[in-house]
């Protein structure tokens, strides 16, 4: 029981990190949409962008619930996890230098409803990737409980749950501070997504287990040598990602 905890804790990090970046994302995003507006409306915008944000992401994660037991979801999810994982580390390495902002401002500024509009549309994008990425991760969990919510475990829906509405507040609160964290120790988010497509190679393992295509034994995602591999393999990606953003930051300010 002990060792499933600390599975279930290990992977909600890895979530809160994987949706602060994607809520920093959004919350960038909002920001640059919303920047050409008055004051008062620029507000009012931002707080029906994080209305929308709430509501997508929540929908979504119902949504997919339902369908996460059907191993083409789960390979779905897989070829997700490693296809972001490998184009953020590539930009990661293209634009070492370059800013935050990943979206250009609209060349027409666009009237208010319009723009709300906008930002609504960019948060339904990002609560598919959020929730998307969130259940790719959780279904590498065991199961705990016999409770179930669509096709997924309790526990797992618990962990994906605690993920987005972590993921929510960072958005809110937390996102500039956030990103800031990321500019001065950027191996931190070279890490991050290295995690992501390492919990990527894991859902592919899942995945060929599963018991419908059974390409591996469906007892080796399960076992106990597959499970050391990957969590030493994880804890090894996070503690090089901690010393070297830490002697990095070192040498920029020696």
């Amino acid at each position: 029981m002990e060792s499933i905890l600390l599975e279930y804790g290990w992977v909600l990090i890895v979530l809160v990190v994987l949706e602060g970046l994607l809520a920093a994302d959004n919350a960038v995003v909002m920001a640059v949409m919303v920047k050409h507006l008055p004051p008062a409306q620029r507000k009012k915008a931002l707080f029906y962008g994080l209305l929308g944000a709430f509501v997508f992401r929540f929908a979504a994660l119902f949504m997919i619930t339902i369908l996460v037991d059907i191993w083409q979801i789960q390979a779905i999810g897989a070829a997700y996890l490693l296809f972001i994982s490998a184009k953020n580390l590539y930009d990661l390495k293209k634009h070492k230098n370059d800013g935050a902002e990943h979206v250009k401002a609209p060349k027409k500024q666009s009237g208010f409803w319009m723009t709300v509009v906008k930002v609504e549309l960019a948060d339904i994008a990002f609560a598919i990737d959020s929730m998307l990425a969130a259940v790719a991760i959780a279904v590498t969990l065991p199961e705990l409980g016999d409770f179930h919510i669509g096709g997924i475990n309790g526990g797992q829906f618990s962990v994906m749950f605690l993920g987005g509405v972590i993921g929510l507040i960072i958005m809110r609160f937390a996102a500039t501070w956030f990103v800031r964290l990321l500019d001065k120790y950027p191996a931190l988010e070279s890490a991050a997504f290295a995690i992501v497509g390492w919990v990527g190679v894991k859902l592919v393992v899942l995945t060929l287990g599963h018991e419908d295509l059974a390409i591996i034994d469906p007892s080796f995602p399960h076992s106990t040598i597959w499970k050391t591999i990957f969590w030493s393999v994880l804890l090894l990606i996070a503690v090089l990602g901690v010393v070297i953003g830490i002697r990095n930051n070192r040498k920029e300010t020696a």
